[in-house]
C-alpha cells in the first residue's frame, strides 16, 4: 500500500489540463449495455473506479478496449444479468448498471453497491423510481433482484430526504428509454454529468427532452444503436485546483475545464476576494489579496457541491475569521476533520455543520484518508502546511484523480509516492 509524502510551503504556478469526469464516465459506461452495436467513448479517465467499471462490463459479457483514454466497446455473444458482489461492492457508482440491464434484459441481480464511508446513501430512491415503471424487485442476500418483463413508461418522483439522486435519475432514466410509453420523472437531478449522460443517450436513438432540469420526459423506443461520445470535464478536479492556487496563493490556468459548470464554487471564492478569470475553457484562479471566511451550505446542483466541501474546508482552515460549513447532502460527511485538526487546524463540528476558526498556518502531520473527496482536502492541507505531511490510503484519491501526483509536481508541488 502506498503514501503520499508533501512538502509544504511552494506557491503553485503553472497549467493543468483537467480530466474526464469521474461521475459522468461511470453511468455511460452503464449505457453501453443498452445496446449490441459498438461505442466509443473519449477523454475517459484512468481511474480506479474507470477500471472497476470496465471489469463489470466484461463480467456481463461486453468486449473492452481502453487506449490512452478512448474506450471502445462491443457486444459480444453471451449477455449476463448479475453485477457481482466483488466488483459492486467496492464502487457506488456501479450500481448504476441496474437500470440499464432491466432495460436491455428486463431482468437483473445487482448487489447493493459500497464505495467511500460518507454516511448512510440508501438505494431507496432507485427501487421506487424503477417500480415505478413496473419493475419487481426484491432485495435477497445481499443482491437487489428484479424482474421487469412488464416494464413501460410511468410517473416517478425522485424527491428524497436530502433531496435529488444523481445516480437514482441516472438508472431511471436507462431504464425508461427502451420502455413503452412515456416517463416523467420529477424532482430529476440536475447535474452536468446527468445531462451528459442523456446526451449519450440521446446519440444512440433515445427520446429524452429535459435533462439538465427538474422534469425530464421520456418517450420509450424499441431499440438503441452504437455511439461515439466525448465525456464533459470534471468540474469537481477542476475545483480542486482552482483552491490548490489559492491555499498556497499561488496563480495556475486550468484548460479544458467548463466554468459554467462551477457557478456556486465561483460565487463564494469571489465573495470571499479570490481572482478567477474565464475565457471559454479556460480558467485562472491566483489571489491578490487575504480570503475572507464564508458561509457554506452544500445542495444539489446547481448550489454548492458536496464534492467539494472538504477541499474547501481545508482553504477556509488557513482563512482569516469564522466560517461556518453546513452539509445538507451527507450530514456525516466530516470525516476529514479530526485529520485535518491532527494538522493544527481549528475546527468544531456540531452536528450537520462545522465552525472553522482560519489559523496563521498548518503544519505537516502523518495523516489517514477515509474517502475520495478527503483525500483531496488532505493533499490541499499539506500543500500550505509548514513540514512534511504522509497521507495513507490514497487509494481513496486514485478513485477520482488523474494522475494527480504528476499534475502537482508540474505546478512546481514536492509531492512523491512512497511505500508504506
Amino acid at each position: 500500500m502506498d503514501k503520499l509524502i508533501i512538502e509544504g510551503g511552494v506557491r503553485l504556478k503553472g497549467e493543468v489540463s483537467v480530466s474526464g469526469a469521474k461521475n459522468s464516465v461511470l453511468p455511460i459506461l452503464a449505457a453501453t449495455l443498452l445496446t449490441d452495436e459498438p461505442c466509443v467513448l473519449k477523454r475517459v479517465p484512468n481511474l480506479r473506479d474507470t477500471m472497476t467499471m470496465l471489469k463489470i462490463l466484461r463480467s456481463l459479457g461486453k468486449n473492452v478496449e481502453y487506449d490512452k483514454g478512448t474506450v471502445r466497446i462491443l457486444a459480444t455473444k453471451h449477455c449476463g444479468h448479475v453485477a457481482d458482489y466483488k466488483l459492486v461492492s467496492t464502487m457506488r457508482a456501479s450500481f448504476c448498471v441496474l437500470g440499464p440491464l432491466l432495460g436491455k434484459l428486463k431482468k437483473a441481480k445487482v448487489s447493493l453497491p459500497g464505495g467511500c464511508v460518507i454516511g448512510l446513501r440508501p438505494v431507496d430512491l432507485h427501487i421506487k423510481g424503477l417500480q415505478a415503471l413496473g419493475a419487481d424487485i426484491d432485495v435477497q442476500g445481499g443482491y437487489v433482484v428484479a424482474d421487469a418483463s412488464g416494464l413501460k413508461g410511468g410517473y416517478v418522483y425522485l424527491g428524497g430526504v436530502f433531496g435529488s439522486s444523481v445516480l437514482a435519475t441516472d438508472n431511471v432514466m436507462m431504464a425508461a428509454v427502451l420502455a413503452p410509453g412515456k416517463t416523467v420523472i420529477e424532482s430529476a437531478a440536475c447535474e452536468p454529468e446527468v445531462a451528459d449522460l442523456a446526451e449519450f443517450l440521446i446519440k444512440m436513438g433515445a427520446r429524452i427532452k429535459g435533462h439538465g432540469t427538474p422534469v425530464i420526459e421520456i418517450e420509450g423506443v424499441k431499440s438503441l444503436r452504437g455511439a461515439e461520445h466525448r465525456i464533459i470535464p470534471d468540474r469537481i478536479e477542476a475545483g480542486t485546483f482552482i483552491l490548490a492556487a489559492l491555499i498556497t496563493k499561488g496563480d495556475i490556468k486550468l484548460r479544458n475545464v467548463m466554468p459554467e459548470h462551477l457557478g456556486a464554487m465561483f460565487d463564494k471564492l469571489i465573495q470571499s476576494g479570490a481572482s478567477l478569470q474565464r475565457h471559454d475553457h479556460m480558467v485562472r484562479a491566483s489571489l491578490k489579496k487575504d480570503l475572507k471566511p464564508l458561509n457554506i451550505t452544500t445542495l444539489p446542483y446547481p448550489g454548492f457541491p458536496t464534492d467539494m466541501q472538504a477541499q474547501i474546508m481545508s482553504l477556509m482552515c488557513v482563512t482569516p475569521g469564522i466560517s461556518v460549513i453546513t452539509e445538507k447532502i451527507y450530514p456525516d460527511r466530516f470525516m476529514h476533520v479530526a485529520e485535518l485538526n491532527r494538522m493544527g487546524a481549528r475546527i468544531q463540528r456540531e452536528g450537520p455543520y462545522v465552525i472553522v476558526e482560519g489559523v496563521k498556518k498548518l503544519s505537516g502531520a502523518p495523516v489517514m484518508a477515509s474517502d475520495l473527496r478527503a483525500s483531496a482536502s488532505l493533499v490541499l492541507a499539506g500543500l500550505v502546511a509548514g513540514g512534511k505531511t504522509s497521507i495513507s490510503r490514497i487509494y481513496h484519491l486514485e478513485r477520482g484523480y488523474e494522475g494527480i501526483e504528476e499534475k502537482f509536481r508540474n505546478l512546481g508541488a514536492r509531492i512523491r509516492r512512497q511505500k508504506e
